[in-house]
């Protein structure tokens, strides 16, 4: 059996990811009890970005289990010095029971799995964002049961979070409608793999209506921002229109819901009054990503125990 990595959601079936939700909602209840498939394990997580629910998420549902975790940014490691990524996940992935990177790069995420002797998560990257979007369906499942046959609307930029929601419509079974600005879309390769999964429009009130989950992520993402000062400008005048806010949310179904995966900046990609809402869920969110992760890494390590060792 072939080692499993979580680069994607496709990267697991869907009976599988359906597991993992009740086994992520099955730990919130009872968080302080060890796990078999972690305890005794040792963890790296691997920043090239900054973080706070990624580090803290996955460092908490480690120690959680019973397991032990080490934190390196990649100024801490070789990486800073020019040593390979193949070289890096060699090494590492010799020392430890599974890897969590964080990075810029996918592509580079991708030669590091390929290297790795352990499995790999990816925490983030540029073009996608699995472990985050798996908290936002446990949370709307919690909330509002099976999202299979619903309808969700992704308003705002084309980015890894709507990439990423993309792989979601095809492995949880729901309509997706994408409202971004002309040329902020998501790559045309995902949207044509997903067919009439996926729906993209420019007007955000057109994806908004009847939906049964509206989301939504800051318009200039992380690593755009510093020294694209005139790009910011021009995408908040463009994204002008794209705001979730109580207008947009009134146009979906009476028991919607709506989510952003933080950090949000107030007042631009989403209102401070939904933010400030008695109703809000975006905080439950955010607290699940320590269940829905702890699942994730118990799958993976249970499955790579699976594996027949490697030859010396």
């Amino acid at each position: 059996m072939p080692l499993r990595h979580f680069l994607s959601l496709l990267d697991l079936e869907p009976q599988e990811l359906l597991q993992m939700l009740q086994r992520g909602s099955e730990l919130k209840r009872e968080p302080r009890t060890p796990s078999a498939a972690l305890q005794g394990k040792v963890v790296a997580l691997l920043f090239e970005k900054p973080s706070t629910r990624t580090r803290v998420s996955f460092e908490a549902g480690i120690l959680q289990a019973g397991g032990h975790v080490i934190v390196l940014s990649k100024e801490q490691t070789q990486l800073s010095r020019g040593e390979t990524l193949a070289d890096t996940a060699r090494v590492l992935s010799s020392m430890v029971d599974l890897i969590m990177v964080r990075t810029t790069d996918h592509q580079a995420l991708e030669e590091f799995t390929r290297h790795s002797q352990v499995p790999v998560i990816n925490g983030l990257s540029n073009t996608f964002h699995p472990c985050q979007v798996l908290a936002d369906m446990q949370t709307y499942e919690e909330e509002r049961g099976t999202i299979q046959g619903r309808t969700v609307c992704w308003v705002g930029d084309g980015n890894n979070m709507c990439q990423t929601y993309i792989h979601a419509a095809q492995r949880f079974d729901f309509q997706l409608k994408i409202a971004c600005p002309e040329g902020f879309g998501p790559d045309p390769a995902l949207l044509k793999a997903a067919g009439d999964r996926v729906q993209l429009t420019h007007e955000a009130r057109l994806a908004a209506r009847q939906a049964d989950l509206l989301v939504t992520d800051v318009w200039t993402s992380m690593g755009q921002e510093e020294g694209r000062a005139s790009n910011k400008q021009r995408r908040q005048s463009l994204f002008s229109s794209f705001q979730l806010n109580r207008e947009l949310l009134d146009l979906a179904a009476p028991d919607a819901l709506f989510m952003h995966c933080l950090p949000a900046h107030r007042g631009e990609e989403i209102s401070a009054e939904l933010l400030d809402d008695e109703k809000c869920v975006i905080w439950k969110e955010a607290a699940n990503r320590l269940p829905s992760q702890r699942a994730l890494m118990e799958f993976l390590l249970c499955q790579a125990q699976l594996k027949p060792p490697t030859a010396s």
